[in-house]
């Protein structure tokens, strides 16, 4: 949703970072698993989270060669009853991208995700590369649904993947984002996608393993 308004349900993103907005989120969302362990249920709940902020920030970058406004304190999120990340609600419509212009990558970063990653850090006590492994994971997985769009064109992906193999970013930080997944032989020329780290989901008993899992693919 583009709106200068937000809708009376929709939620300041900003609030999850104030006082208790992020754990009264995360209880509702781990009612639905028999056994509520905040790191499992604070991994999966940040799945539906970077897919509601990865997915149309990459699709309007790569197809549209713009950038939405994904600042937490400029952003509101429309949940759905159970806790989950449905929708997102945009200030306005974004920028035009320039060529070799890494401001809106860094802005991604350090307005959005790096906040978001250190508070599902506190409140459950995983590791934030769990929570980096999953936006890794899935950054990678859009570029790969991207790269087969009717509308993408050769070469379209490039810089983001030129993102995926560098350990540091341009201003010297550790790269967060460096080689989330990797790939495995394969039969018949198919490659098993693996990710480089687990995302814990195991410790709901309901769920198990997903099918990339490093700790799976070693058994």
């Amino acid at each position: 949703m583009i709106a200068a308004q937000p809708p009376p349900e929709a939620m300041p993103a900003a609030a999850l970072l104030a006082s208790d907005g992020l754990e009264k989120v995360l209880m509702r969302f781990g009612e639905r698993y028999a056994v509520f362990d905040a790191r499992g249920v604070a991994s999966q709940w940040s799945k539906w989270y970077f897919l509601a902020v990865l997915v149309p920030e990459l699709m309007a970058r790569q197809l549209l060669e713009r950038t939405l406004p994904v600042a937490l304190d400029r952003l509101h999120l429309l949940l759905a009853p159970d806790g989950r990340v449905e929708r997102l609600c945009f200030q306005h419509d974004g920028t035009a991208l320039y060529a070799d212009d890494e401001s809106p990558t860094l802005a991604l970063l350090d307005d959005n995700l790096v906040p978001m990653i250190e508070a599902l850090a506190r409140f459950s006590g995983a590791s934030p590369r769990v929570f980096w492994s999953n936006a890794g994971n899935l950054f990678e997985q859009c570029l790969n649904q991207l790269e087969r769009h009717p509308d993408a064109w050769a070469g379209m992906t490039n810089d983001a993947r030129h993102l995926l193999e560098c350990q540091r970013l341009t201003d010297g930080r550790r790269n967060p984002f460096y080689r989330p997944v990797h790939y495995r032989g394969g039969q018949e020329g198919n490659p098993k996608r693996v990710r480089r780290l687990c995302c814990i989901r195991y410790l709901i008993p309901e769920l198990g393993y997903c099918g990339n899992c490093p700790l799976k693919q070693s058994k």
